[in-house]
This record gives structure tokens, C-alpha cells and sequence, in this order.
């Protein structure tokens, strides 16, 4: 085609034109796709088969295609090990152990035997070929990701499978390639496991290291994100140098960052948007142009194939079916396993490259002997369609299924969460922002307030427009964590007032104060302004010391004073440290009374978090404690206001104690809410106390069960 200045043929070499197509694709193909309610991902799929060099031919897949789609494949694993919850991971991991195990001995039986006695392959041939059945990639984890399913059960059970299965898969391969090569020595066996043990050590351990030593010295956004993709590509490589695809390494990389990416930040939110609207769909379309439809024109290639895809969905639902039934799972949580497990692409085609390039020999005709002959080629071409269309439409039922039933019994559960943060000083702003992210419930994507109160006798003629570029600053910090804040703007003759007036109107319940700066702290360390809206308050008050990121914290010690569980707001703000546990996947070191921890246990066994227990007999022995205190770690003291049940003398001492040694941590002190009762006496037995409770995202009926157990004089059992 001739246009002026631009000439195009088919297929079109022209990278704009290739870029904007593209982009086309991705822009146009969830729009198709919801009117004709066909899974995303298939679209994706489709159009690749479209535009591909076995359809209209508009483009080839060169090596601009092959890079786009290896990096959207690297993501997709990077992803699921990163948003996996590793505290139900833990809980899982003999159910993950069990699908795994099921999911690649299945397979490989059935494959072996249909492949050697209907196919008629050699032995080696039948092995390989069973193994890439046994393999599966996550590639409609974005489904389940998108629903806010990433924390299902289902999810976790079959996400931690995948490391199983792809491990024994590629094991495999690294074998027959052995075999074929004649190099399946004693040497070999001991440089895979060395191999493979050397670089797991370090993507997990020293990878850690490294990303927390970064993100705590370079604030910038746009570094930060570049830093992630070298860990993914990091791990990824590592895994290569040691024999193993690269596919490991990346979701690898993912447990490694875990903990140090909280659910809702910037960070997050970027590695999402990035890899949902660029590498995640170049991957889909390129798998696209590897099919060619004229293999559907040859009859052995159909046999082949058709045994291929029947081998490997009946496989892969048979280890679906004995795990929901041995773990009793409902009938859509199997069905989600199922679809997360059956898809087909990365591990599968890897091997079928491998085995297609390995020549055992050549004929009479001086034609070459492949290990993998062209039609396995064509045929896993096929299954890859057939077990991604099959695994979409499974995953997006059972997804949409789940997601519906969660909202409807979520729905009457939801209590009202607003959280107001007065912003004062640019170098706190953002990580009381941060800090209020991690806090919050993670359904609630709203109900936060940036608060600036400016006097009205002030003499600073901009002070209204630098407080309107704080609560400007405020929101757009949320924004990029995909959480909406609210900003207000008073102007008041007392920051107090202002405050409260704040609290009164928006109905706030929980408040997060910056500590203000001082050199040094006395008594008074909270400062006048804090201490009255102390005074004037009663909802939980946070006041928080930022000296590093929060997600750079490796733990959180919460000094609970003795009889904290029998005062009102206790509930309230230990649902907060559960969030904040559950955001940022760091440890919770509790240390309090026996009582306190017999509450705490019991909860942890309803709602499992990386938690360690400890007795804290008398507030004397907080020197103790220090000593465990290290610099990566967040002081967490819970105080109480006077005359209240867990107040005791030794709350005087707590300035003095962080002032020697908490100066560099993090710290946070907590005011417990007291709710306004109409009886004068507090009864936690009182009904819409209880029912209020109940309500609290997460942990409420856990927490109402033991109130009343207490209350009626029945200790919670100690697990």
C-alpha cells in the first residue's frame, strides 16, 4: 500500500503502525468481549489469531512480539506470587502440596499411557509429552485478580500449586533433555540441585534485602516500579542459569516482594495498571499468532490434538475433583481451581519448543527425527486454545459466582469506616497517607478525609493555598493507590475546633495524627494541639512517627496493657492491626497479659496472620522488650485515657521511654474509642455494642463470639 510518504506491506514492519494496532487490540477487545460475554483473555487470544501470520497476516511475530509476550508471561507468575496472601498461603500449603502433587501425578499417568498406546510414541517422547500436560500457567489469574478474589482460598490453593506442578514439569524436561543428550550423569543430578538451591536461596532471601534497602533510601515512583521489573527479570534469569524456566524465578521473585508491596499503594497500584494494559496483553496476543488453523485441516494432527486436549483437561479436572472433595470445598471453588489449573501456555510451550528442536536422527529421506514431532507441535497449538478457552470460561463463571455470593453476605456485615487524617507538615503527608492505606479495610476503597485547618488570624497571607496544596498533595497519593480521598479545607481561630467539628460532621471513627516535630520529647511530647483533641474526643486516635517507609517494616511489636480487651474501643483498633498485618504481610509480635493473649489466639486461629505471642506480666519489664527492638521494626504502644480499666501508672513513663529509645523507629500509640452507652457502667454484653462489633470487617464476629463468651463467664479456649 502506498500513502504518500508511507508505504506499508503486509505484514507490516512499520513500528507505529504495529504499536497502534496493537493498542487497538488491547483498547477494543474487553469492550467486544463484555457484549458478547466472552472471557477477556480469550478475546485477547482470538485477535492475535486475527492479525497473526496464520490469519489476515497484518503482523508478524517478530522479536518485538517474542519480548512483549516473554515479559507478559514473566508478569502474570511475578503477579500471583506478589498478590498471593502468604498467611493463607501458610495455612494452605498442605492442600496447595496436595493439588500440586495430584495435578502433575494425574496427568502424567494418564498422558504416558494414552500417548504410548493410542499415539503409538516411544517412551521418552510419551514422558515429555505428559509432563507438558501436567504443567499449567496461571493465565486467567487476571480474572480472579480483577474480582478481588486474590485472597480466596480456592485461589491460594491453586496458586500455590503452580510451583509444585510447573517444578516437577520442568524437572521432567530437564531429564528427557538429559537423556537425549547423553549427559544424565551423576554431575548432572548434583549441578541442577545445587543449581536450583543456590538461586531459590537467593531470590528469597537476599532479594528482600535488597528491595528493603532500596525502597527505604529512593522515594521516587517511576524508580521504584523500574526496580521491580529488575527483580522479575532477576529471578527470572537466576532460574534459567540454574536449569529451571524462568517462569519459576518470576513468581519466586513474587513471594519475595510480598511483604514489602502493600495491598493498597502507589506501588501496587502501578504494577497492576502496567501489567493489565500492556505486558499481560502482548503475552495473550502473541500465544494468538502461534495458531495456525490449517492444522485443523490434517486428520492425524486433529487425532493427535483432540487426544492432547482431552488428556490434559481430564487430568487437571480429576485433580480438581478429589481436592474439593478431600478438603470439602464448594462446588464453585473446585470449579475455580479447575479453571486456574487447566490453561495451558508457558511450561507447555516451553517444552514442546525444547522437544521439537532436540534431532534424535534423520530418515532415509534426510529428513530430520525430532524428540517432538510437528504434529505435537501443532497439536499443543491446539490444546493451548482449547485449554485456555475452557479454563476462561470455568474461572469467569465460578469468579463471578463467588465475588456475587461474598457481596451478599458482606453486604449487612460492612460497617462505616472513616478515617480522618489533618495534614499539616509536607514531610509526614505522605506517609500518614501511606500509613492510613495499610490500616483501612481492604474492601473499602473510599472513607478517608484529608483535613487542613487554617486560623483565621493568621498573618501568612498563602496560608489557605499552601494548606489547599497539602490536601491537593494528599490526593492525589491516594489516587495513585486507586483510593479515593476526600479533602476539606476549614479555616477556624482553633485547630481543635476545626478538628472536632471534622469529626462530628463526617462521622469519622478512626483519627491518625502526625506526631509534631521536636528535637527532643518531654512529658508533653504529644504537643498542645494533640493533647486536646485527646481531651475532647473519644474515637480511636492513631499518633503516628514515620522514620521509614511502612512497608519497609519487618515487624510490629503492640504493647497491650493488661485489661485492654475489656474496654470498648478494644475491638476497633485490634481489627486495625489485623489490616495491617494483612496489607503489608509483616509480623505482629504481641506482647500482654494472659488474659489479652487468650482473645488474641483465639482470633489468630479464625484469621491466621504472621503473629508471635509473648507475656508482658508487668509495664516495668518494657526495657526487656526493647532489647528486641531492632531498626526495620514499629513500636505499636496502646495507652488509655484515666479512670478506664487498662490505665495504669507506668503510661507516664512512655514519653521518656521513646525518647531514649524508640527516637529512630517507627512508632505509633493508639487511644482506644469510648463509645457512648446509655448505661453509665459499660456492659460489653450490651446489644448494639455487640452488633456494632459484629460489623467490623475481617475479624467482628470472631471478636463478638469471645465478648460474649467472656461475659458469660466462659474463657475462650486456648488453641
Amino acid at each position: 500500500m502506498d500513502f504518500g510518504l508511507l508505504q506499508y506491506s503486509f505484514p507490516i514492519t512499520d513500528p507505529i503502525l504495529k504499536f497502534l494496532i496493537i493498542l487497538i487490540i488491547i483498547l477494543s477487545v474487553p469492550i467486544l468481549s463484555d457484549k458478547i460475554r466472552l472471557p477477556h483473555l480469550l478475546g485477547m487470544i482470538l485477535a492475535g489469531v486475527l492479525i497473526g501470520p496464520n490469519g489476515l497476516n497484518l503482523l508478524e511475530r517478530d522479536s518485538s512480539i517474542i519480548l512483549s509476550g516473554t515479559a507478559g508471561l514473566l508478569y502474570i507468575m511475578f503477579l500471583s506470587g506478589l498478590e498471593i496472601d502468604m498467611n493463607d498461603f501458610r495455612k494452605n500449603i498442605w492442600k496447595s502440596s496436595t493439588l500440586g502433587l495430584l495435578g502433575f501425578c494425574i496427568p502424567m499417568l494418564i498422558g504416558t499411557f494414552s500417548s504410548i498406546y493410542f499415539l503409538e510414541f516411544s517412551t521418552a517422547t510419551s514422558i515429555l509429552l505428559a509432563s507438558m500436560f501436567a504443567s499449567h500457567t496461571l493465565i486467567t489469574y487476571p480474572i480472579v485478580s480483577k474480582l478481588g478474589l486474590a485472597k480466596n482460598k480456592a485461589v491460594n490453593i491453586a496458586v500455590g500449586s503452580t510451583l509444585i506442578t510447573n517444578m516437577l514439569a520442568l524437572l521432567v524436561l530437564a531429564i528427557i533433555v538429559g537423556m537425549s543428550n547423553g549427559s544424565l550423569s551423576s554431575f548432572f543430578w548434583i549441578k541442577l540441585v545445587l543449581s536450583f538451591t543456590a538461586s531459590t536461596l537467593i531470590i528469597l532471601l537476599v532479594f528482600p534485602h535488597i528491595a528493603r534497602w532500596f525502597f527505604k533510601r529512593f522515594r521516587d515512583n517511576v524508580s521504584q516500579y523500574i526496580f521491580v521489573l529488575v527483580i522479575v527479570f532477576s529471578g527470572a534469569i537466576l532460574s534459567q542459569l540454574a536449569g529451571i524456566e524462568g517462569i519459576i524465578g518470576a513468581f519466586m521473585a513474587g513471594l519475595a516482594l510480598n511483604g514489602l508491596i502493600p495491598r493498597h499503594s502507589p506501588l501496587m497500584n502501578r504494577i497492576d495498571f502496567v501489567g493489565n494494559a500492556i505486558f499481560i496483553p502482548f503475552f495473550l496476543i502473541g500465544v494468538g499468532m502461534l495458531i495456525d488453523y490449517r492444522a485443523f485441516t490434517n486428520k492425524h494432527t486433529l487425532f493427535v490434538a483432540f487426544i492432547m486436549t482431552a488428556v490434559a483437561i481430564l487430568g487437571k479436572y480429576l485433580a480438581a475433583i478429589i481436592t474439593r472433595r478431600s478438603f470439602k470445598l464448594t462446588s464453585d471453588e473446585g470449579t475455580l481451581i479447575f479453571g486456574l489449573t487447566n490453561s495451558q501456555a508457558a511450561a507447555t510451550l516451553a517444552a514442546v519448543l525444547v522437544g521439537y528442536n532436540i534431532i534424535l536422527g534423520y530418515n532415509d529421506a534426510g529428513l530430520p527425527i525430532r524428540l517432538l514431532n510437528h504434529e505435537i507441535l501443532n497439536g499443543t497449538i491446539i490444546m493451548i486454545l482449547v485449554t485456555c478457552t475452557v479454563a476462561s470460561f470455568a474461572t469467569q463463571r465460578a469468579s463471578h459466582r463467588i465475588a456475587s455470593s461474598d457481596q451478599l453476605l458482606n453486604q449487612p456485615e460492612d460497617i462505616s469506616e472513616r478515617i480522618l487524617i489533618p495534614v499539616s507538615n509536607p514531610n509526614t503527608l505522605d506517609e500518614l497517607v501511606n500509613f492510613s492505606l495499610v490500616l483501612k479495610s481492604s474492601k473499602n476503597r473510599n472513607g478517608i478525609v484529608a483535613l487542613s485547618v487554617v486560623p483565621i488570624d493568621t498573618n501568612d497571607p498563602d496560608a489557605g493555598s499552601k494548606a489547599r496544596k497539602l490536601l491537593d498533595r494528599a490526593a492525589e497519593a491516594g489516587a495513585a493507590a486507586d483510593i479515593k480521598i476526600k479533602t476539606s479545607l476549614r479555616y477556624n481561630d482553633n485547630p481543635v475546633k476545626g478538628i472536632t467539628h471534622v469529626l462530628q460532621e463526617k462521622k469519622i471513627t478512626d483519627l491518625i495524627l502526625g506526631l509534631h516535630d521536636r528535637k527532643g520529647l518531654s512529658d508533653s511530647f504529644l504537643g498542645t494541639v494533640t493533647q486536646n483533641i485527646l481531651s475532647n474526643t473519644n474515637i480511636t486516635t492513631y499518633i503516628y512517627h514515620p522514620h521509614q517507609p511502612i512497608a519497609t517494616v519487618r515487624r510490629h511489636f503492640v504493647l497491650i496493657p493488661e485489661n485492654a480487651e475489656m474496654e470498648t474501643g478494644f475491638p476497633f483498633w485490634l481489627a486495625k492491626i489485623w489490616n495491617l498485618a494483612l496489607n503489608t504481610g509483616s509480623t505482629v509480635v504481641f506482647y500482654a497479659g494472659i488474659d489479652t493473649l487468650k482473645f488474641l489466639r483465639n482470633i489468630q486461629l479464625h484469621h491466621p496472620i504472621k503473629v508471635e505471642f509473648n507475656e508482658l506480666k508487668n509495664w516495668n519489664h518494657l526495657l526487656r522488650v526493647r532489647k528486641r527492638i531492632k531498626t526495620d521494626d514499629n513500636v505499636i504502644i496502646v495507652l488509655s485515657r484515666e479512670n478506664l480499666p487498662s490505665y495504669n501508672s507506668s503510661m507516664a513513663y512512655i514519653p521518656a521511654y521513646i525518647n531514649k529509645y524508640l527516637s529512630n523507629n517507627n512508632f505509633l500509640l493508639i487511644y482506644p474509642s469510648q463509645l457512648d452507652l446509655e448505661d453509665e457502667k459499660v456492659d460489653l454484653t450490651y446489644p448494639s455494642l455487640i452488633e456494632t462489633i459484629e460489623k467490623i470487617d475481617g475479624i467482628g464476629k470472631t471478636l463478638a463470639s469471645l465478648f460474649r463468651k467472656s461475659r458469660s463467664k466462659e474463657q475462650p479456649p486456648l488453641p
